[in-house]
This record gives C-alpha cells, sequence and structure tokens, in this order.
C-alpha cells in the first residue's frame, strides 16, 4: 500500500481554488431562482486564540452541501466574512497597548488562513469585514433609518451594568446573572442610552415564525422571549390621608382580572417613578437603604423563584377598584419596572410570589378561584352539586369560612392554585362565573366605569443599543443646543471612529470618544453651530444585524446593497450556526430586515427561510467528586485510571465544553498537520448527526484517514473501460456495481438532507466492495470521485486529475442515480394480525401476492394468534405487509 499524500496535494489545490477563483460567484441571469441558492454561515468573531475544531463543524456542513449543488446545476452564493467590532478585541488593546484595529486584523488573517486550509468554496472577493470603513458607513445609514422612523430614541434608563466591562448591556446579554462576555455579576445603573424600539415589530417578530423552517426549539424560545400575552390593565387610586383617592393612581397589568378581588396588597418596583411620593416619612430611611440595594442585583437575581423575598412598606395604600378596601403599597425587587407598569396587584391566594411574600410580611390571603376539582369534591364527585354548594357559602363570608374549616384538605391556599379552569368565588357580583368568563366581564366592567381597559403586554423590551466603549461603530448624531438631536447627513457619512491612544473605558458612563475633542466638537448639520456628536458607540450586534445582505454587493458604494442583486439572491435559503444565537442575533436581523422591507430597500419579509443549530464538539475533561473539573495537564492516567497529579484524587473522565482554562481545547492546525484537512473535515462530519453535540476522539480522525488512504490506494488500482450497465457474469463486478448504484442514491439523499455521517458510512462500504477488483471501472469510479469530491476536495480534485481530466471538478454532474441496480434484492415483510405485528420474514422483492400470504401463514409467532380463528379476510400490501384479519 502506497501513502497517501495530502501533505503534497492539499496545499496544491488550495493555491489553484485560489489562482483560479474557482469558486467566485456571479449573478447569471440565465438560471432561473429554483436553481439558485444561498448558503450562509454565521460569521465568526476572530479571536486572538484562533479556530478550535468546533467552529469548522458547521462551515464543513454547508461546504459539502454547496458542492453537492453546484454539481446538479445550482448556482449557489457561499461567502465568508468577519464579525470585527466588539468589547474582546478593545480589553485585548487594553491589556497590551496594540490598537484593537491592529490585532484585530492580525486576527482575520491568522482565521483566513486557517479556514483556507480547510478548503471551503468561499467566494472570498465577497469577504466583509465589519470594522472597515466601507462597511459600517451602511451600518450607520440603517441606525438614520431607523432613527427617521422614530425607532431609534435617548431615554435615560436603569440598565445592566457590566462593572468589569463597564458599560450597558442588553437583556439578552446577561445570562444567569453574569455579563456573557466576561462572566462578571451584572448590577444595575441608571445612565444615558440609545435604545431600539424593537418592541413596536413585537407582533410581527412572533407572528411571521410561522413562515420559518427553523428548529421548533428556537421558535420557541422566540416566542417566550417575545412573550405576548393578554389581559387588562386596571387603575388603582392611591387613597389620600382620609382613606378617599389622592387623584394620583397606580396602573397594574394583569393577564387574570377575575382575581381582582383577592386583591390584599400592591407591590411596586423600586425604581418606579412614584416612589419618592408614596414614601411617607416614617418609611423614607428603610425605603432608600431598599432601592440602593435593589440597583446591586440583576433582573435574574431579582425574578428567581427560588429567592428570600425581600421588600419594604411604602407606608402608603391604594383603593381597590372592584371592592373599595384599602390595600398596603410596598416595594420589593421582584417586580421589574421594565415589564408591565412596574407596578402589581398581589393576589397571594393565586401566585406563588405573592404568596411567598404574603407570608413571609403577614399579609391577609384571600381565595377568590376554585377549581372544577375542588368542586366535585365537594359535591361527591358531582361537579355541578360542589359548585352549588360553592357559591352559597361564597355569598356569606361566614359560611365560606365554616366550609373551609370542614374541608382544609379542599381548600389548600397554600398550593397558589390558580386555576384558568374553574370557577370565581368570594368575588361579588362575579361569583359562580366561570374564570374564563369573569375575565371578560371583569374588563368590560372596568372599561365600563374608566378604571381599566383590555391590553396586550409582551416581555421583549426595547434594545439598549448603545455602549460607553471605543471600538464600535459611531452613532452618527449630533447634540445641539439649538437643535437638539440631529443626524449627520447622510452624505457624510461614514461617521470614522477617531484614532486614539487611549481605550480605558471611564466607568461613569461616558465612552472613550467623550475625552477626544477635536473629534467631539464639531458643527450642527441643520443650522450650523456649535454642536457635540454622540460619544456612545454601537454594540457588536449592529454590524452582524445585516452582514448577510452586504455579501450580496460587498464593493458598492452608493448603496448597501443594488435592488437587483438582493432580489437575485434572498432570502438566505440555509442558515448554519449555533444555537446559542436563538434569540440575540437571529431577533436583532429579523427586527432591522423588517424595517428595510418596511422602506422598501429589501424584497422579503423574512432574512433566513431554513435555519439549521450545528450540535457542539465538546471534549474530555475529568471531574472530581465534587463534580469540579480538572485541567488535562493536571490529570495524569495509571492502568486506565484517571489521577489528580496535584492531590491523588480518583477522577471520572466526562464530556465538557472545550475550554482553554481546563487545556482540552483541540487545535485544528495541529490535526490537520498529523492528518489532513480532509481527513479532519470528514471526522467532523463522521462522527454522529450535525445536530447532536459530541465529543472529539482522536482515534475516530484516524480510521477516517485509514478510510481516505485506502481511498488512495484503489485508485492506484487499473481503471478500466468496463462496460457495467449490461449482463454481468463476474459475480464480484455485479455485486460492485449494485453497491455503486446504492451508493450513488444514498449519499445523494443523504447530502442533500445534510445527513453526511451516514453518507460518510454507506462510501466506506463502497471502498470496501471496490477494494475486492483487480480492475476498477472507470465510469463507477468517476462517479466515487465525485461525490468524495464534496467532503474531501483536495483528494477529489487529485484523484479526478489521475483519471486524466483538466482543471476542477467541482463543476462536473453529479452522478446520475440508477434505481435499477440501486433497489434492494429482498424486503422486510411485516405480518400483522387484527393490525398488530406479530411476526416478520424476508422476502425477494416483486414476490407474487399469494406466496406472501402462505408465507405469512406458516409464520409461527403469527400462527398462534390465529389459531381457532376464521380468517375473515387477508390484505396485503406488495413488498410491504401482510395484514390477517380474524373473528
Amino acid at each position: 500500500m502506497s501513502k497517501y499524500p495530502f501533505e503534497s496535494i492539499e496545499p496544491k489545490w488550495q493555491k489553484y481554488w485560489e489562482k483560479n477563483k474557482t469558486f467566485k460567484t456571479t449573478e447569471d441571469e440565465s438560471v432561473p431562482k429554483e436553481k439558485r441558492r444561498y448558503v450562509l454561515d454565521m460569521f465568526p468573531y476572530p479571536s486572538g486564540a484562533g479556530l478550535h475544531v468546533g467552529h469548522p463543524e458547521g462551515y464543513t456542513a454547508t461546504d459539502i452541501y454547496c458542492r453537492y449543488l453546484r454539481m446538479n446545476g445550482y448556482n449557489v452564493l457561499h461567502p465568508m466574512g468577519y464579525d470585527a467590532f466588539g468589547l474582546p478585541a478593545e480589553n485585548y488593546a487594553i491589556k497590551t497597548g496594540t490598537h484593537p484595529a491592529t490585532s484585530t486584523m492580525a486576527n482575520i488573517e491568522h482565521f483566513t488562513q486557517q479556514i483556507k486550509a480547510l478548503g471551503f468554496s468561499y467566494d472570498w472577493d465577497r469577504c466583509v469585514i465589519t470594522c472597515k470603513e466601507t462597511y459600517y458607513k451602511w451600518t450607520q445609514w440603517i441606525f438614520l433609518q431607523l432613527y427617521k422612523r422614530g425607532l431609534a430614541y435617548e431615554t435615560d434608563s436603569p440598565i445592566n451594568w457590566c462593572p468589569s466591562c463597564k458599560t450597558g448591556l442588553a437583556n439578552e446579554e446577561v445570562k444567569e446573572g453574569k455579563c456573557e462576555r466576561c462572566g462578571s455579576p451584572v448590577t444595575r445603573k441608571t445612565i444615558r442610552q440609545w435604545v431600539l424600539k424593537i418592541t413596536a415589530y413585537a407582533d410581527r417578530l412572533l407572528e411571521d415564525l410561522d413562515e420559518l423552517d427553523w428548529p421548533e426549539s428556537v421558535k420557541l424560545m422566540q416566542e417566550n422571549w417575545i412573550g405576548r400575552s393578554t389581559g387588562g390593565e386596571v387603575d388603582f387610586a392611591v387613597a389620600g390621608k382620609d382613606g378617599k383617592a389622592s387623584g394620583d393612581k397606580l396602573t397594574v397589568y394583569t393577564t387574570r382580572a377575575d382575581t381582582l378581588f383577592g386583591a390584599t396588597y400592591m407591590v411596586i418596583a423600586p425604581e418606579h417613578p412614584l416612589v419618592s411620593k408614596l414614601t411617607t416619612d416614617e418609611q423614607k430611611e428603610a425605603v432608600a437603604a431598599y432601592v440602593e440595594s435593589a440597583a446591586k442585583k440583576s433582573d435574574l437575581e431579582r425574578t428567581d423563584l427560588a429567592k428570600d423575598k425581600t421588600g419594604v412598606f411604602t407606608g402608603s395604600y391604594a383603593i381597590d377598584p372592584v371592592n373599595g378596601r384599602e390595600i398596603p403599597i410596598w416595594i420589593s425587587d421582584y417586580v421589574l419596572i421594565s415589564y408591565g407598569t412596574g407596578a402589581i396587584m398581589a393576589v397571594p391566594a393565586h401566585d406563588e410570589r405573592d404568596w411567598d411574600f404574603a407570608k413571609k410580611f403577614d399579609l391577609p390571603i384571600v381565595k377568590v378561584v376554585a377549581s372544577k376539582e375542588e368542586a366535585a369534591s365537594l359535591g361527591g364527585g358531582d361537579e355541578k352539586a360542589g359548585q352549588a354548594i360553592l357559591l352559597n357559602a361564597a355569598k356569606d363570608e361566614a359560611a365560606y369560612r365554616k366550609l373551609v374549616e370542614a374541608h382544609p384538605e379542599i381548600f389548600n391556599v397554600a398550593d397558589a392554585c390558580t386555576s384558568a379552569d374553574g370557577y370565581s368565588i368570594n368575588s361579588g357580583a362575579f361569583t359562580g362565573t366561570a374564570t374564563k368568563q369573569t375575565i371578560k366581564d371583569m374588563i368590560a366592567w372596568l372599561s365600563e366605569k374608566g378604571i381599566g381597559k383590555e391590553a396586550v403586554n409582551y416581555k421583549l423590551r426595547d434594545w439598549i443599543f448603545s455602549r460607553q466603549r471605543y471600538w464600535g461603530e459611531p452613532i452618527p448624531l449630533v447634540h445641539c443646543p439649538a437643535c437638539g438631536v440631529v443626524p449627520v447627513d447622510e452624505k457624510d457619512l461614514p461617521l470614522v471612529l477617531p484614532d486614539v491612544k487611549t481605550y480605558q473605558p471611564t466607568g461613569t458612563g461616558e465612552s472613550p470618544l467623550a475625552g477626544i475633542d477635536e473629534w467631539v466638537n464639531c458643527t450642527c448639520p441643520k443650522c450650523g453651530g456649535k454642536a457635540k456628536r454622540e460619544t456612545n458607540t454601537m454594540p457588536q450586534w449592529a454590524g452582524s444585524c445585516w452582514y448577510y445582505l452586504r455579501y450580496l454587493d460587498p464593493h458598492n458604494g452608493e448603496r448597501f446593497c443594488a435592488p437587483e442583486k438582493e432580489k437575485y439572491w434572498m432570502p438566505v435559503d440555509l442558515y448554519v450556526g449555533g444555537a446559542e444565537h436563538a434569540v440575540l442575533h437571529l431577533l436583532y436581523a429579523r427586527f432591522w430586515h423588517k424595517v428595510l422591507y418596511d422602506i422598501g430597500a429589501v424584497s422579503t419579509k423574512e432574512p433566513f427561510r431554513r435555519l439549521v443549530n450545528q450540535g457542539m464538539i465538546t471534549s474530555f475533561a475529568y471531574e472530581r467528586k465534587n463534580k469540579t473539573l480538572v485541567p488535562t495537564d493536571m490529570v495524569e492516567e495509571k492502568d486506565g485510571v484517571y489521577i489528580e497529579k496535584a492531590t491523588g484524587e480518583k477522577l471520572e473522565r466526562v464530556v465538557a465544553k472545550m475550554s482553554k482554562s481546563l487545556k482540552n481545547v483541540v487545535n485544528p492546525d495541529e490535526e490537520i498537520q498529523l492528518y489532513g484537512a480532509d481527513s479532519v473535515r470528514m471526522y467532523e462530519m463522521f462522527m454522529g448527526p450535525l445536530t447532536m453535540s459530541k465529543p472529539w476522539n482522536t482515534q475516530g480522525i484516524v480510521g477516517i484517514n485509514r478510510f481516505l488512504e485506502k481511498v488512495w490506494n484503489v485508485s492506484e488500482k487499473e481503471i478500466g473501460d468496463i462496460d457495467i450497465f449490461g449482463t454481468l457474469d463476474d459475480a464480484s463486478l455485479a455485486s460492485a456495481r449494485k453497491t455503486y448504484a446504492q451508493t450513488v442514491k444514498k449519499v445523494s439523499d443523504d447530502t442533500a438532507s445534510l445527513s453526511f455521517n451516514t453518507a460518510i458510512s454507506q462510501m466506506m462500504i463502497f471502498i470496501n466492495e471496490v477494494s475486492k477488483l483487480s480492475v476498477v471501472p472507470k465510469v463507477m469510479w468517476e462517479g466515487f470521485v465525485k461525490m468524495l469530491s464534496c467532503y474531501a476536495p483536495h483528494l477529489g480534485e487529485e484523484l479526478w486529475q489521475k483519471l486524466g481530466h483538466d482543471g476542477t471538478v467541482a463543476y462536473e454532474s453529479w452522478p446520475a442515480i440508477d434505481e435499477k441496480y440501486s433497489a434492494d434484492d429482498t424486503k422486510t415483510i411485516a405480518v400483522m394480525v387484527n393490525g398488530k405485528l406479530r411476526a416478520t420474514f424476508q422476502a425477494a422483492s416483486g414476490t407474487p401476492k399469494d406466496e406472501l400470504e402462505k408465507t405469512a401463514l406458516a409464520e409461527e409467532s403469527a400462527a398462534k394468534h390465529i389459531e381457532g380463528k376464521k380468517i375473515v379476510k387477508m390484505i396485503v400490501v406488495p413488498d410491504k405487509l401482510v395484514n390477517i384479519v380474524v373473528q
């Protein structure tokens, strides 16, 4: 066996592709719309660490698919670029003194070399880099369109603040109460911010999900994040010292207006604008201390159901609009100013958080909803009888109290039951009405009285868009004392980021740009007077919101994209990336795209038709008994047992995320050097289904490398012009022909459906079969080489050249599927008795009906279910099943 020379093959073909621009894409109008495909990878952030083996997984999948499409006559757009603004580069600059632009471009160069070394068929002429002025000119232009449509506004608001990064964070950037980027605990801080009004598009973002071929889990995450609910807004008058309405009011949003009679106190957020007005002199000190404490907590910490409830009484009372009772107004951090109205009516009998709060502070609990189960229990199983008992007792408080005392097992208020399918009790004129009807009737009554109305609410908050950092797109706005906020004229874009010597964030809410007087001081575009530029910059997400559009026309200096090119390619047919972007990037990109659609800049309502999330490639790590992990370089193996070097403790090997701290990151450069890029590509696809997570195992890539070596050795055999389409006397050749035909069919079907691991398995079966031949038919080998070239492109190109062909294999026609030879010779036939599976047997394809019936009746497992019974009829589905119907 000769050695497979990947070391010389791979550089050779990479140079060929680059020199000949093999994968350069043009808008060929002769290609019909149905034969065009836009296949997109989520572009990377070019960190200094470079790629690890997890990065190329999705890239390899799309590359195989694109190569397959080209061979099937499609015009394919498959670009690559870099998400280059953001905190990592700036923090690196602060640490090392290297300008972010310098380190970013060096990282991009390294990433590009690594990506090219894997043989991906990108059109590199379309590469975009978000920190380039020619790119962010159009990011700024899109921002101005948002601003002009009232979708960008300035506000002083409490935001998530990372004390380490010294910048504000959107809710989506906070994970488990910590900064997603650096892991520091997030606090709250009120500063001046620019905000994008994504809530104006909430309904459309929700409704249009139905049109998308996306994983249901991703759709559900977006639905939950948007969090649309229908309910009512209710006004609670604030009571004066005389107990009568003072003129102030607290408005609450509730989805359960039927529980208003059960409200026993109110709670407002610590940031509520009426806090100071509602706080009495006696409570000022306690309230001030509580408000200060709440500001140090993240939203996640505040709303954690498991946490101990805290709060303080304001000293004031509100008047329940349905019964006129005075109820105390409390402050608690479990209420957020960013959700609803920042105030709630607390119904402790029917809400777990309210229940916990009421029990801690000894506040009243009144049950106003009884479930059907409670009614049925009271009525001895008769729901209507039980309901009558409930209604009669609920009309008289004393009678109701006796009923509760007599049936504690039924009236367990502590379960905080909130049945949406029960009956109102203790609710005045609404008592006895079914819950769903009570909600409607109550909102109608409130509307009629002018103290409430039907309302829709969302969990989605407007997008905190500005960052108090340097390395981001300047926001193209000017602050003029006379004119207010004025947009920079579009003809003056881009507003270029100034070169600075220090990138240290101020931590005061101002970005480092604020200290550059020659850049900040300017003239107003409207009146020509003295003005100051906006010093906050855009978040990292800005450039990634629309990059897929710039790929269509990356060198256009007049528009972000020519309309004819946008219509030629959009929407993206397949978008592949990590599930971690389910909310952040995908929701933001959809929002921007819809705005561009509304102004006529794009022709589609949605940017990404189909989405696939690749699984994570993990690695092995070592775990102590206390579940903490040990870096791999601190572990040694003795007789199959893993031991921590420092302590001698026995460790368990587990699968974990690749991490620099655990020293378990696998560098693709090293794997390519040892086994070749084609081995790395094929192993990543062979590990398992694309969407599943799987651990990297070096023995696996060794096996793939051996397979490719076997392919190379087959190519060294005699390749002959043998006619394989007629009658074959040679049994080995006939067997190889059948395996080849089955391989074409399976690799075709599996590549089209992104089932790459099973396609590779079938190719292995073919190579094992064809290895037995002394002479390999040329037509068969050419077809296999074409299929292999999608998966192992360097080897595929070399084998194609060895077959005597000039140029690239990339645009050759995909081998045709021959159903005549690919069909299975045998079929598994199911034997059913009265529709239940009782046995199976093998039969030749096309076996006549009467023979199938005889064989089915003879099957022992089926016969015992037929014995002594009359056969009414037999239903035969050729090549599939026999169903014996008996009395």
